[in-house]
């Protein structure tokens, strides 16, 4: 009498285990750069919202006054006037998730880790024009704002 067996063997179940974890070390590095690509995306969407939205808000003259931004390596401040103060209660901070960073502010020619710009209120021109850097890891993405105003990424 023939009787079958029924199971898995262990070489089997090894052979499963084996495959299943060349598949993992493969797959969750990718997951780990996808997730910080995101947020390096999330902080440059954030970063040119913030932008758009002072030269927006100086273009319709909200409070008949002249808006603009400072950037610091967490976080990006839109402010009122020409000045920035950083005690000012109409500041509106927007933050950077971590890890990503703004790791190099070029405008008017300056380099630095933060910096100011302001649009003019009649023709929206920013005061000055130059690059933000965002980085997250060994990704960055450069902004870029020309002297009209117009913001552009690569």
């Amino acid at each position: 009498m023939n009787f079958y067996k029924k199971g898995f063997s262990g070489v089997e179940i090894l052979i499963v285990v084996a495959v299943l974890g060349v598949i993992l070390a493969i797959v969750i590095p990718q997951f780990s750069k996808t997730r910080e690509l995101q947020i390096l995306k999330n902080g440059v969407e954030n970063t040119l919202s913030s932008i758009n939205k002072a030269k927006v808000e100086t273009l319709s003259s909200l409070n008949s006054s002249e808006y603009g931004v400072h950037f610091q390596s967490d976080k990006v401040i839109i402010f009122k006037g020409k000045v920035f103060s950083a005690g000012a209660s109409e500041n509106i901070v927007v933050d950077i998730t971590s890890p990503t960073t703004i790791s190099n502010v070029t405008l008017g020619g300056v380099s630095s880790t933060s910096g100011d710009m302001y649009f003019n209120r009649l023709s929206g021109a920013p005061n000055v024009s130059g690059t933000i850097t965002l980085s997250s890891g060994t990704y960055s993405r450069i902004i870029t704002i020309s002297a009209t105003g117009n913001t552009n990424v690569n």
